[in-house]
């Protein structure tokens, strides 16, 4: 997608070329996705530009717009290029960036160019006339028309939902204004930068960058980032996106040690590896594909202390979680059957819900010996075996207990076999004469 410094190379190209003149023809597709998905149509916008003259080109983060004015009258299209949107004049190089410039000649060259949503051209002799073009093999981009007066252009749908451009917006996008968005929100920071109502016009290859430069990983939290990180933080993204706008967004000339040279080709040859040797892995973040250098990028320790609920108590952290879960009642267990030579195996209860204090085993002790005294082959007394007694289960017990209306106990007996097998089935089952 392309992101500022794509954006910031369109507007330079419309302020050269486009400013000023009067658009004598203006073409559109009636696409109903492109213009359609955000209320408009491929007529409305042929009859809003035709006839208008340009008075400014603009844009913010990866949104741009002309206000385009005949006596001063509204409306102006905004848009946006989605993932392969594009703009295109004749005869000028404005797709020579990473994203387009490498076109075929044939593709370059040819006019109207393919994919195209509308064309503009401007009044005037043959050798004075302008043509542009709209195009998006994708349909992704949206072109839409806003009815205000040009200067609040930026107060309404969309623009106004975006947050500041590093750029164009540096009295607000301070050092300031970063730290509070970081330390505000809880999220990964790279997806805090990917989120346009944040900061404009900060996408994948930039995000990466910055935090590249601010050695910061791409999965932290942002909350978790401490004062020194953010100042690094804030410095990066403002000497990327400015450096990158500066070259119009063309990689060749960007500095030679950026991540953004190495970050391509996941999976190729070569791919994966810096200069230096330290290795590059990638990770999904955001929905996006990040790369990264572990390297030089290592998840931070958070400093803050733990969050207070709206009754100023600590809220629970991961060891207050497993205390609790060691309380916790224990989960029922399958009877064991016997074996096949049938010596009596190990025979536990269906369930815990009840389970008996030192109390509550004593007073039941007469009803174990009473059902081995009635069976018909002697064996040894049966040792008795506890369960892990939670806290809620011995609290319940001691209830029972003080209230002379204990349930029935449930208890688990292991009984080793003391003969030889007699070929009679024995029942270990227990319960009160």
């Amino acid at each position: 997608m392309p992101e500022i410094a794509e954006v910031a190379r369109i507007t330079h190209f419309l302020r050269l070329h486009l400013v000023g003149k009067k658009i004598a023809k203006a073409t559109a597709v009636d696409d109903q996705i492109v213009y359609g998905k955000v209320g408009t149509t491929g007529a409305a916008f042929e009859a809003a530009l035709k006839g208008k003259t340009v008075v400014s080109a603009a844009n913010q983060g990866k949104y741009f717009w002309h206000v385009k004015i005949t006596l001063d009258k509204p409306p102006h299209p905004v848009m946006h290029f989605g993932m392969t949107g594009w703009i295109h004049i004749n005869g000028e190089k404005t797709a020579y960036t990473n994203y387009y410039k490498k076109q075929k000649p044939e593709d370059r060259d040819q006019w109207p160019p393919r994919f195209w949503k509308f064309q503009l051209e401007t009044a005037g002799k043959a050798k004075d006339k302008v043509e542009v073009a709209f195009t998006d093999p994708r349909r992704l981009g949206r072109i839409r028309l806003v009815d205000c007066p040009g200067p609040e252009i930026r107060k309404h749908t969309p623009l106004v939902e975006n947050g500041p451009d590093p750029v164009v917006d540096p009295d607000i996008f301070t050092e300031e204004f970063l730290a509070e968005l970081v330390k505000r929100k809880r999220v990964p920071i790279k997806s805090l930068l990917l989120d346009q109502a944040n900061i404009s016009g900060i996408g994948n290859w930039v995000g990466d960058e910055v935090l590249y430069h601010a050695r910061i990983h791409p999965e932290q939290y942002s909350n978790e980032i401490d004062d020194d990180r953010i100042k690094d933080l804030y410095d990066a993204i403002y000497h990327v996106c400015q450096k990158s706008c500066d070259v119009l967004g063309d990689s060749d000339q960007f500095p030679e040690h950026w991540l953004f040279h190495y970050r391509w080709g996941k999976g190729k040859s070569g791919a994966g590896t810096l200069p230096s040797g330290e290795k590059l892995e990638f990770a999904t973040v955001g929905g996006r594909t990040s790369c990264f250098c572990p390297a030089r990028q290592k998840k931070g320790v958070a400093k803050t202390p733990p969050k207070s609920n709206l009754n100023g108590k600590r809220q629970r952290d991961e060891k207050d979680v497993k205390k609790d879960d060691d309380t916790e009642e224990a989960a029922p267990v399958r009877k064991k059957k016997r074996s096949s030579r049938g010596v009596p195996l190990k025979v536990e209860s269906e369930g815990v819900e009840d389970t008996p204090t030192m109390s509550g085993l004593l007073s039941n002790k007469a009803d174990v010996d009473k059902v081995d005294a009635q069976d018909e082959e002697t064996a040894a007394p049966a040792p008795v075996i506890m369960t892990k007694t939670t806290k809620t289960a011995a609290k319940k017990g001691a209830v029972t207990t003080m209230t002379g209306k204990a349930k029935k106990a449930k208890i688990i007996v292991k009984q080793e076999a003391k003969e030889e097998y007699s070929g009679r089935r024995r029942s270990l089952r227990l319960s009160k004469s």
